[in-house]
């Protein structure tokens, strides 16, 4: 089985038009995103990927950290859109992850709301989409993917028992760069659906097992109860709260835990 993620590997064979055609790989890094975004400051073209084999200070949202070991996949996307399209990053990348590790594994994903994809119960993916935007127009976006692929999680303490990876579920282990060229194409193909002007929204919110549970939301130190009911097209979630109202949740600003965890 292939275990390079070297660039040689990856954009062998790879059927995309530009995500992917200009990949920067590192043995270990600390935060491919945040080499991303260096890249991206620099002028780098659109669809430029920087991923790792090991990444030691990988960050989630609200500044979690996210340990991607070795025989994970660690990648950051470069991308240019416009302020209109940013909201729908998220579904983009979600998306990808869960229709690539279907292609390659047979494995069936879902989605957690906002950015974490499951298989089974357990998190097997995680998403972080940074942007840097001056008025009303977008300098860049990096999409950050982490995927557990080739390890025991039980081997890392410090990864949560609510985490799992791909050779765990499947007892066996997945190649590293047919997965990591499958999301590239799948990448591209959820990036161009929106830039002309296809809709996402609907693949993405019936992946969402997070509707129809009842939650908790903690956003600056208030707590909010109750059940998911939908989510807007912005990505928003909208809460029914125990009085009956709608509250609109976004994703930034909060931490959602389903109440049987």
């Amino acid at each position: 089985m292939e275990a390079s993620l070297s660039p040689e590997a990856i954009t062998q064979d790879l059927e995309t038009r530009f995500i992917g055609r200009r990949v920067i790989y590192y043995p270990s890094v600390t935060s491919t995103n945040e080499l991303a975004k260096e890249e991206a400051r620099r002028g780098a073209e659109e669809g430029t990927v920087v991923i790792a084999g090991e990444q030691t200070v990988g960050r989630g949202r609200l500044r979690r950290s996210w340990l991607s070991p070795n025989g994970s996949i660690a990648l950051s996307l470069v991308l240019y859109p416009a302020v209109a399209q940013l909201p729908s990053l998220i579904m983009v990348a979600s998306l990808a992850v869960a229709r690539s590790i279907e292609a390659v594994t047979g494995l069936k994903p879902r989605l957690k709301w906002p950015n974490d994809v499951l298989v089974g119960d357990r998190k097997v993916s995680g998403i972080l989409v940074e942007s840097e935007v001056r008025g009303s127009s977008v300098d860049y976006a990096v999409i950050g993917i982490g995927v557990n692929v080739n390890f025991r999680v039980a081997d890392f303490p410090e990864i949560p028992p609510t985490a799992t990876s791909l050779s765990d579920e499947l007892g066996s282990g997945v190649s590293l760069p047919g997965l990591a060229r499958r999301l590239l194409v799948e990448l591209e193909g959820c990036y161009l659906a929106l830039l002309a002007g296809a809709s996402l929204y609907e693949e993405w919110r019936d992946s969402l097992v997070t509707l129809g549970k009842e939650v908790r939301v903690e956003s600056g130190g208030a707590t909010q109860v109750g059940i998911a009911q939908s989510v807007a097209r912005d990505g928003s979630l909208l809460l029914r709260r125990p009085d009956g109202s709608l509250s609109r949740i976004v994703a930034g600003e909060v931490t959602l835990r389903h109440q049987t965890e």
